[in-house]
């Protein structure tokens, strides 16, 4: 059944304004597009002329639809059009000023029966909805850029919204195909506020020279499926926009981690606003595009003049999944290859891990049945690491225990040959420990692989402050002939992605806590507004909360920061037994298998 809500008004046109405009007018309802700029006007019009251009051309609907659509959206420069509308959405710029004008100039312009939403992702809707003359028909509706393709809207109750209009948008939300989810008054509501913290850190990151940005940018996309990286995604959102709805939310919070970074302030102090000024983190080739040019930052192709070491021979210490993973992975790319575990039988085995892993290939048609034996013929199992006597590469791949590790790198520093290079595949302990555990400790390195290796493309190249120039050069010059993406990144927790990475998982944990919103509503709100291939507790539950809740630890004691304490939560989930998926119970329950 249609809500009654059949004529819309949108109050600013600028790209969200536009977008929002093109899902209703699609959808059946009369849009009257309010902007006091006429270029604004023009623009939307063009904007919905050429969408609905390329929909006919797709066979998506008819000339006559097209026109249909068309005719449903009128545009005006004042906001006395707004007087017949049953719903108003305001979308103009982040500043209270401006919105409060916006509200008070509509309270005596539309019927009493109206529904009033903003459509900020920053500030209070509480307070706009307060200096109103009828607080209780205000409401937030946030849409995702871009609102047509994004499904996700938060609907946002004040204490004050009346229910009628929550139940009434919602509905209206639904009939124009989103996922609505409830959501509370905070800024940045569910999605932004946790989005942004973490693109908040990834500036932060890239303004202490931590990484460049490409690298910092290819890590979250290779490394977590994301679809942009967060430097390039800041460019898209603005980064004068990101910067207020970070003061917005250091505001409500107090937290560090939402403070903005100092690089915010300047980029938006000196008009570098990201793709709609052209220059950004990024330089673009004009205002508006998302074609990235190259500028002094950009790192030039064959950029080093340092050659590595030659490698024909990887050995890899290790039984598990990860081991055999990056074993298979050496296999398929020529190297010989000495899979090394504490006993013959586990090295067998995870040879016949490896065995099946390339037999599902040739099943799906990705290799042959020879490539197969080919490959298998390459591994050679071992009972022990004197079997990496004349290996030129050995990676180690055992448990994420330093005591373990600095032991192995002991016997590797006395069994591997002079010239060989260590690298370890720690994602959260210092490589310089390992290092130190060796008399060469100018030949050991992070290589840090992600799971599962074989499918996976990006690979962590963690330098120490002792690592030699040559012994980067040679993990380099190996992950371009494995055919994956190396990211630089210096030795310190979490390298790039896991201290991207586990800080967000966190504070997705704390909203739980807060009893801000359910399990449910965040991973889908992460899912289907932030583009992410998992929610954050779909996450969680995969990599396993004991192994989280140790990153979390790490990345606390390394960076001092309250912000970055476990949440408690976590911690009594992990004491409990409730580790995720692999024991069939953490923030989700599993069935046994």
């Amino acid at each position: 059944m249609d809500t009654p809500l059949h004529t819309i008004a949108v109050v600013g046109l600028g790209t969200m304004g536009t977008g929002i405009a093109e899902v209703l007018a699609h959808a059946g309802r009369e849009v009257i597009g309010i902007d006091i700029s006429a270029a604004a006007t023009r623009h939307a019009v063009t904007t919905l002329e050429a969408s609905t251009a390329r929909s006919v051309l797709r066979e998506r609907f008819s000339e006559q639809e097209r026109q249909n659509i068309l005719a449903r959206f009128r545009t005006f420069s004042d906001l006395q059009a707004a007087a017949d509308a049953d719903l108003v959405i305001e979308v103009a710029p982040e500043s209270y000023e401006t919105k409060q004008q916006i509200f008070r100039a509509l309270d005596a312009i539309v019927r009493p029966t109206a529904i009033l939403a903003t459509g900020t992702n920053a500030l209070s809707v509480t307070r706009l909805a307060a200096d109103t003359a009828h607080p209780e028909r205000v409401l937030g509706l946030h849409f995702f850029n871009p609102a047509p393709a994004m499904k996700l809207v938060e609907v946002v109750s004040s204490v004050l919204t009346a229910p009628p209009a929550i139940e009434a948008v919602t509905a209206l939300a639904r009939e124009l195909g989103k996922e609505p989810v409830a959501v509370g008054d905070r800024p940045g509501f569910v999605a932004d506020g946790l989005l942004f913290g973490y693109l908040n850190q990834a500036a932060a990151m890239y303004e202490a020279k931590y990484a460049s940005r490409e690298d910092i940018d290819a890590a979250m996309r290779l490394g977590c499926g994301l679809p942009m990286g967060p430097l390039a995604l800041l460019d898209l959102i603005g980064t004068d926009t990101a910067r207020t709805v970070l003061e917005a939310m250091y505001s409500a919070s107090k937290d560090r981690l939402h403070a903005p970074a100092p690089i915010l302030k300047q980029l938006s102090d000196a008009g570098l606003h990201g793709r709609k000024t052209g220059r950004g983190f990024y330089t673009y080739d004009a205002p508006e595009s998302a074609t990235v040019v190259a500028d002094a930052l950009t790192p030039l192709d064959g950029e080093g003049t340092v050659t590595g070491r030659r490698v024909e021979s990887v050995g890899v210490a290790g039984s598990g999944t990860m081991a055999s993973g990056i074993a298979e992975v050496f296999a398929k790319a020529g190297y010989q290859v000495v899979l090394a575990a504490r006993s013959p039988e586990k090295a067998e085995t995870a040879k016949s891990r490896i065995a099946k892993s390339l037999s599902r290939s040739v099943d799906k048609g990705r290799i042959t049945a020879e490539a197969r034996d080919e490959t298998l013929a390459r591994i050679t199992p071992a009972g022990s690491l004197d079997a990496f006597a004349d290996v030129d590469l050995a990676v180690e791949a055992v448990a994420e225990d330093l005591a373990v590790k600095q032991q192995l790198f002991e016997t590797l520093d006395k069994v591997c040959k002079e010239g060989a290079v260590l690298a370890t595949t720690t994602s959260s302990l210092p490589v310089i420990a390992c290092a130190r555990a060796t008399t060469r400790p100018q030949d050991v390195i992070g290589m840090h692989f992600f799971n599962p290796a074989p499918a996976m493309k990006l690979v962590e190249v963690v330098r120490t402050v002792l690592t030699s120039d040559d012994v980067h050069a040679t993990v380099r010059e190996v992950c371009a002939k494995v055919r994956k993406h190396p990211v630089d990144c210096g030795d310190r927790a979490g390298f790039i992605v896991n201290a991207l990475l586990f800080p967000y998982l966190n504070n997705a944990i704390k909203m739980v806590e807060e009893h801000y919103a359910t399990l449910d509503d965040i991973d889908a709100a992460m899912k289907l507004g932030g583009g992410y291939p998992m929610g954050p507790f779909e996450l969680l539950d995969v990599v396993g909360l004991d192994v989280s809740l140790a990153i979390e630890r790490v990345l606390h004691r390394e960076f001092r920061d309250p912000g970055l304490a476990p949440a408690p939560l976590l911690e009594h989930l992990v004491a409990a037994g409730c580790l995720g998926r692999k024991t069939g119970r953490g923030f989700r329950e599993y069935a046994r298998r």
